[in-house]
C-alpha cells in the first residue's frame, strides 16, 4: 500500500475537526465550535501551497475529503446563521437605545 502523502493526512484531520465543528453546531456548543474552529485553522495554515506530488488517488480523495470540509461548513452555517442574526438585532436594538436616550433626556 502505497504511503498517504502529510498533504491527504492534514485534510483528514480536517475533515474529522470540521465534522465534531457540525455536531457542536447542531449542539449550540459554541465554546467547542470555536475551539474546533481555532484547530482546523491551524490545520489549514500548514497546509503546503500545491498538490504536485499527490497521485491522482491522492487528487481524488482531496477532493472528496474538501467536499465533506464543504457539506459540515453548510451545516454549520445552518445553525450559526440564525443565532448570529438574532444577536446582531439585540446588539443593533441596543445601539439604537443607546444613540436615543440623550435626546429622551432632554
Amino acid at each position: 500500500m502505497q504511503r498517504m502523502s502529510t498533504q491527504i493526512l492534514l485534510y483528514e484531520e480536517m475533515n474529522a475537526l470540521s465534522a465534531r465543528m457540525a455536531e457542536a453546531a447542531r449542539a449550540n456548543d459554541w465554546e467547542s465550535l470555536s475551539r474546533l474552529e481555532r484547530s482546523v485553522a491551524a490545520l489549514r495554515d500548514t497546509l503546503p501551497g500545491n498538490d504536485d506530488s499527490l497521485s491522482d488517488a491522492e487528487l481524488q480523495h482531496k477532493t472528496l475529503l474538501i467536499q465533506r470540509i464543504l457539506d459540515d461548513d453548510a451545516e454549520i452555517r445552518r445553525h450559526t446563521e440564525p443565532w448570529m442574526e438574532h444577536l446582531c438585532r439585540f446588539l443593533g436594538d441596543g445601539a439604537r437605545r443607546r444613540q436615543a436616550e440623550p435626546a429622551c433626556n432632554i
